[in-house]
């Protein structure tokens, strides 16, 4: 054969594998179901494109013909491909009997009219489907009811049996509505006894709706007290807390921007002290008891006064970014604030202007603390570095990594010469300033400690955490 007979073979072989597949996709997805089984197509899909494959390669010629016209023997015979004439033959018989199979079961006689398989009379007698009820057959005559039977049948609440000439409640409907009436025959035949063998044989059917048992019912919990609510207070999270030198007072900071001044002894709010443009950070009171420093995220740093909440000044910190910390000085002179950019500015308080920018951080502050005689800085960041300036020359004095996270809650001891930070790694540090050494470490949180806070005598330290805990 020739070598174009033998590559549309092959195109052949690929189409019947094909059609294989698609009806083996089909037979798996049950669309249409398949009465073959689905193993019978992969096979033959297989077998199909392995015998493409052979013919395309030119691996199965046909049996070798010798040409007449050509020498048998000597220098101008011609030697002829032995050929595999068995497993050309299955290799063509495969693909054959699969299409074959194919066609078969698409449009075979076991096929209904829709492509789809028809059910057995066994299949189609287990679906659960109502069937159209059945008029029953007529009963016969009853037997005249026994001085027994007229006794059961007197006595009221007892079950009466139903006589062996009705018929089994397996051929009574489900459905009571649809009971044809008792054949006319019957009424007629002996009404006053066909009566009672009604009742008896549709009484189990009707099924009544049983009396549900008891039930205990717990009432509903107590509604719990009211809780006393406090329409003037923040509407989001309070982030800042500052209590007066009296301890009277207590000034709140929260992220719905409001800083607010409460009365500790009354439980009550006095009064609104102004509105940030973004989140507010901190609220300071001020030395004198009668003014109070805000911060917040909008780069300002407001001085205020605590009667009536006027604006008394505004210190816009500018491109140095949103104020995350700020501190003032005992003598109320000087503020020290710390920026998301990592800047640290020094205002002069008494003249309204800044005094130093000092672009140490390449974190944002995350604390800051001003030493007793105001003359120096402690400032932390979020990267865990701590710097220690002099803010009245405007320079660095000291830079260390203090922590392996960042720095929170920083404060200078009474001393001046020692300061403690807390932690993102839940430590916290005593540092000796003049040395720049760790003098002691308080484990114990098992979260972050954001504020820290010295007793008046500076025995005792209290810490609060991210881990719900406050200690001493």
């Amino acid at each position: 054969m020739t070598r174009s007979t033998e590559r549309l073979l092959a195109l052949a072989m690929l189409v019947v594998g094909f059609a294989c597949f698609a009806k083996l996709y089909l037979a798996l997805g049950g669309q249409p179901p398949a009465t073959t089984r689905a193993e019978i197509f992969g096979a033959a899909g297989v077998l199909s494109i392995l015998a493409w494959l052979l013919f395309l390669a030119g691996l199965l010629p046909a049996a070798a013909r010798h040409d007449p016209s050509a020498p048998l023997f000597g220098r101008d015979a011609e030697i002829a491909p032995a050929g595999h004439p068995s497993l050309r033959r299955f290799a063509l018989a495969v693909p054959l009997v699969a299409l074959l199979a194919i066609v078969a079961d698409q449009f075979g006689p076991w096929r209904g009219p829709g492509g789809e398989p028809v059910e057995s009379k066994e299949v189609t007698a287990a679906p659960a489907q109502p069937a159209t009820p059945v008029e029953p057959a007529p009963a016969p005559a009853p037997e005249p009811a026994t001085p027994a039977q007229e006794t059961a049948e007197g006595l009221p609440g007892e079950p009466i049996a139903a006589p062996a000439q009705l018929t089994p409640l397996a051929a009574v409907p489900p459905d009571l509505t649809s009971v044809p009436p008792a054949h006319p025959s019957t009424q007629q035949a002996s009404p006053a006894a066909s009566q009672p063998v009604q009742q008896t044989a549709l009484a189990p059917v009707a099924q009544p709706e049983m009396a549900l048992p008891p039930e205990t019912v717990a009432p509903p919990p107590p509604a719990p007290p009211a809780q006393p609510t406090a329409p003037e207070g923040h509407r989001d999270a309070v982030v800042w807390l500052a209590v007066s030198a009296d301890g009277h007072e207590i000034m709140s900071a929260s992220t719905d921007r409001v800083i607010k001044l409460w009365d500790i002894d009354g439980k009550r709010l006095i009064r609104d002290l102004g509105v940030h443009k973004d989140m507010a950070r901190g609220a300071l009171f001020m030395p004198d008891g009668k003014t109070a420093l805000t911060a917040g995220d909008d780069g300002e740093i407001v001085l205020r006064q605590l009667s009536d909440g006027a604006v008394l000044h505004v210190f816009s910190s500018g491109a140095n970014g949103g104020v995350r910390q700020l501190k003032i000085s005992l003598d109320g002179k000087r503020a020290v604030s710390g920026h998301d950019t990592g800047s640290v500015v020094v205002w002069d308080l008494e003249k309204g202007a800044v005094l130093h920018v000092l672009p140490g951080h390449d974190w944002s502050v995350s604390s800051v603390a001003v030493s007793p005689d105001g003359t120096r800085a402690l400032t932390g960041s979020i990267d865990g570095e701590l710097k220690l300036w002099d803010i009245v020359a405007g320079k660095q004095l000291r830079s260390w990594h203090g922590h392996d996270r960042g720095a929170y809650g920083a404060l200078f001891t009474a001393d001046g010469h020692h300061a403690v930070t807390g932690s993102g790694d839940y430590t916290i540090k005593l540092w000796d300033l003049d040395s720049f050494k760790e003098v002691r470490r308080f484990d114990g949180h098992s979260g972050t400690v954001y504020a820290l806070a010295l007793s008046s005598d500076g025995k005792r330290l209290g810490s609060v955490s991210l881990d719900g805990t406050a200690r001493l």
